[in-house]
């Protein structure tokens, strides 16, 4: 059966594992935060890879990763060619069996870099079942020098004979991320909120503001991916490989991408969490107490029973644009409109 783990305990036995040189085939990473996921999955690869590790092992395996040789930098750029990373498909959004085959080809090809071939499955959740049952297999009879890292943040969707065959280490963010960006957009947002109860027209203003900063980050985003894809450094690839290397780059675009736009909306989750806590008790603390007097304003209109239909309505929201493949205006659309502000 799987292991599982406590949240705090997952990276210490990682670090255990490496210590004693006892590795697992496969691992499943379970958390909330798809980019603490990713992250964990990145310096596991990183340590994997490292050249020169601070401290080793008994099997002469590092127990962290120096982040500065040029497999750890590589990594960093998913460059590395020991670490392949499968991603839900941009418009799909299901992992196909064709990927997965393509993933078991890569680890049985021995490694070139590394001690070890890592595939880096995201959202494994969202595997086809004939992709599931491709992957079963070489879980089952896992190439030598391979190491299978799994993340999800649905796990109850994966197939118990997947679960059963992978250790289980939970990985909880702990805390909600609002950077400087997502707190600028709802200082300007709620400020608009709070000079009265929101008419259709400012709740449009509020969704044409969201909806065209999201557009500015995807730009970023894509931008930036494009910037250290193998398409810029290897231009006369054959067609074939291009083609490959598109597809991993949209992929990759579309989740990171989808993992920033997931942090703008818990950041306007914090703030509806806020409105809550001031209408169950004026001059609660907030989570965010540079929004204190539009806080305050926007919450004396509403009842606890409102604010807490606003949580509820809004992770609703957060559930569909991340499970689903729903039209993203048309479902931020519906959310505002239906918040009572």
């Amino acid at each position: 059966m799987a292991e599982s783990t406590p949240a705090a305990d997952a990276s210490e036995l990682l670090r255990r594992s490496l210590e004693r040189g006892r590795l697992g085939h496969a691992y499943l990473f379970v958390g909330d935060a798809p980019d603490v996921l990713e992250s964990s999955a990145r310096h596991f690869a990183q340590t994997l890879v490292c050249r020169n590790p601070p401290t080793a092992g008994a099997a002469g395996i590092g127990t962290s990763p120096c982040g500065q040789c040029d497999p750890c930098r590589r990594v960093l750029r998913y460059g590395h060619p020991d670490v392949a990373w499968v991603r839900p498909g941009k418009k799909s959004r299901v992992i196909s069996v064709a990927q997965v085959r393509d993933l078991i080809h890569t680890a049985q090809v021995r490694p070139t870099d590394a001690r070890y071939k890592i595939g880096i499955l995201t959202d494994a959740d969202r595997l086809r079942v004939e992709a599931a049952n491709a992957f079963l297999k070489t879980l089952e009879e896992p190439p030598p020098d391979s190491i299978f890292i799994l993340l999800t943040t649905d796990v109850e969707r994966l197939l118990e004979t997947i679960l059963s065959r992978c250790l289980r280490l939970n990985f909880a963010s702990g805390t909600i991320r609002v950077d400087d960006p997502i707190r600028k957009w709802l200082a300007s947002a709620t400020a608009g909120l709070a000079s009265g109860s929101p008419t259709l027209f400012q709740r449009y203003l509020l969704l044409e503001s969201l909806i065209g900063l999201l557009g500015s980050v995807r730009e970023q985003v894509e931008e930036s991916l494009r910037a250290v894809s193998p398409l810029q450094r290897f231009p006369d690839a054959d067609a074939e490989q291009r083609d490959r290397w598109e597809d991993e780059l949209d992929a990759a675009a579309e989740a990171e991408y989808r993992r920033r736009r997931g942090d703008f909306l818990a950041g306007f989750h914090a703030w509806l969490r806020d409105l809550w806590t001031r209408s169950l008790t004026p001059g609660a603390p907030l989570f965010l107490p540079e929004l204190e007097a539009t806080t305050q304003q926007v919450a004396s209109r509403l009842s606890p029973d409102a604010s807490r239909k606003n949580l509820d309505l809004w992770e609703q929201t957060q559930r569909l644009l991340l499970r689903t493949n729903a039209q993203e205006a048309l479902v931020l659309e519906v959310g505002l409109l239906r918040l009572s502000l």
